[in-house]
């Protein structure tokens, strides 16, 4: 019996979303999106791809996201949702790494600027502490207006930004009411300054978190991209375990009408 390499199953995976997008509802979606929602371009989002190492016990943390949500409910997730401009305003202990920056400044769409690029970076940083109660932070003095980064300063933490890589991105196709331009952006549990007693502390947007081993995800109840995405984290554990921000990352968005990888410079 042989294994399926992960360019295989990345190719099964890219076929599934383009089987999708080339669906009679999806068309129909695309036609009624087209009408009704000119000229709207993808939000940008931030997702965080958490892995655990117990020797060779590699885990990432996840979630359900709850069943009342209409964007993916029920779905297996990382956690991660919307940038909010004003992320990138927020004081941090330390700089994201300069390939990560450089990686988003020529990459990212509209405008660039450090600010924007901070904003991804705390984004992903912010929702860990939101949908888990995880901060990923330094000791220092932290203040902050925003109630959604309160957590930090009541435990004298400053959110940390120095350990995150980027994995990969992904823009979801034309067609759905809600399109996402999301930044995976990959750390270890070390990095991780606080964990609430009971181990998480969910937000009810996402439900039973847990750290699980990345093949099993993919058995579980998770959408194509998000299948794309372990299967990308899995080939980047065989050829950088140690999440080098200078490694190439890959960008997923639909063109001439399929779903395809290109790699970002």
């Amino acid at each position: 019996m042989t294994t399926e390499g992960p360019q295989s199953s990345i190719d099964r995976e890219l076929a599934r979303i383009e089987e999708i997008i080339r669906s009679p509802r999806m068309r129909v979606l695309g036609a009624s999106g087209r009408q009704a929602h000119t000229g709207i371009r993808p939000s940008t989002a931030a997702t965080i791809v958490i892995v655990r190492r117990d020797g060779s016990d590699v885990r990432v943390l996840m979630g359900k996201r709850h069943h009342s949500l209409k964007f993916m409910p029920g779905a297996l997730v990382f956690p991660g949702g919307r940038v909010d401009p004003m992320d990138g305003s927020i004081p941090a202990a330390d700089d994201l790494p300069l390939p990560t920056r450089r990686m988003l400044l020529g990459n990212m769409r509209g405008k660039a600027s450090i600010r924007a690029a901070r904003a991804i970076g705390m984004a992903a940083v912010r929702e860990l502490s939101e949908e888990c109660g995880l901060l990923i932070g330094k000791p220092g003095r932290f203040a902050s207006t925003h109630g959604d980064w309160a957590p930090f300063a009541q435990r004298g933490l400053a959110p940390s930004l120095a350990g995150l890589s980027i994995l990969a991105r992904a823009i979801t196709p034309p067609g759905p009411p809600r399109r996402f331009d999301t930044w995976f952006l990959v750390t270890t549990d070390e990095r991780i300054a606080y964990t609430p007693e009971s181990g998480f502390m969910p937000s009810g947007e996402l439900e039973e978190l847990q750290w699980v081993r990345p093949r099993d995800a993919m058995d579980g109840d998770t959408r194509e991209i998000t299948r794309v995405m372990l299967v990308e984290l899995m080939h980047r554990l065989e050829r950088d375990p140690g999440f080098d921000p200078d490694h190439p990352a890959p960008l997923y968005q639909s063109r001439h009408g399929r779903f395809q990888k290109t790699m970002m410079a």
